[in-house]
């Protein structure tokens, strides 16, 4: 089958990613949301140099592009953090270079980032992110229509959901901002950079012995020892 070339492709599939991402992004929200208390949390921050690397990347595409539709999602307002203030790109940027992150996934949001500029061009002439905010709501709402922008979007909104709630060592929610916003009591001690979950050694296999097993090696023990006891008499 021909592959898509654009939001509005007949050909266009939903991928086996994006069909199971719903359950492993709210098991991934459920363990980082914890309990403890939001005075007792410490304060981290992306470093000056990360942010410096950071303004570089986004001059150019994909990431260009990328930070231009998270901040367009969830733009600057008086009722909440911005995806530029809870450092949205930041976080999607070690989504795709750090986390390990399905290769579908990241070459997902990558082909779409070409979709978008070739949507933009066809109907204003420029790419996305040199457009006005009204037209970039224009375009987005106009690929939303299409099965293929509306999991586009969808999957960029759900790392804005991430950026916002996931521990600060992730590359969001600086210094807890989206915590404070949610007044939620974040989990204490947070994990810091060497203690993600995708850093941790995996868990020893340890065999478990069902009920059935047990009761029956118990038995046999006892019986055993009775029956070891009566020959001595």
């Amino acid at each position: 089958m021909p592959i898509p070339s654009s939001f509005f492709d007949k050909n266009y599939q939903t991928p086996e990613f994006y069909k199971n991402k719903q359950q492993s992004r709210r098991s991934f929200l459920k363990s980082a949301a914890g309990v403890g208390t939001i005075a007792a949390m410490p304060s981290f921050s992306i470093s000056a140099k990360q942010q410096v690397q950071l303004a570089t990347l986004v001059k150019t595409d994909p990431w260009l592009t990328l930070d231009a539709t998270l901040n367009q999602l969830l733009p600057s307002s008086a009722t909440g953090p911005s995806a530029k203030e809870i450092q949205a790109t930041a976080y999607l940027h070690q989504i795709m270079t750090v986390q390990p992150t399905e290769q579908d996934e990241k070459d997902f949001i990558l082909k779409g980032v070409g979709w978008l500029n070739g949507y933009a061009n066809s109907e204003k002439s420029a790419n996305f992110a040199s457009l006005t905010f009204a037209e970039r709501e224009q375009l987005l709402r106009g690929i939303s229509r299409s099965t293929a922008g509306q999991n586009w979007l969808n999957t960029l909104l759900g790392y804005i959901f991430q950026a916002m709630l996931a521990p600060p060592s992730y590359g969001g929610n600086p210094n807890g901002i989206g915590y404070q916003w949610l007044e939620h009591q974040a989990g204490f001690p947070l994990p810091k950079e060497g203690q993600r979950y995708f850093e941790l050694p995996k868990r020893a296999q340890i065999d478990l012995v069902s009920h059935a097993q047990y009761d029956k090696k118990r038995i046999t023990a006892r019986r055993k020892t009775l029956n070891s006891g009566i020959h001595k008499a």
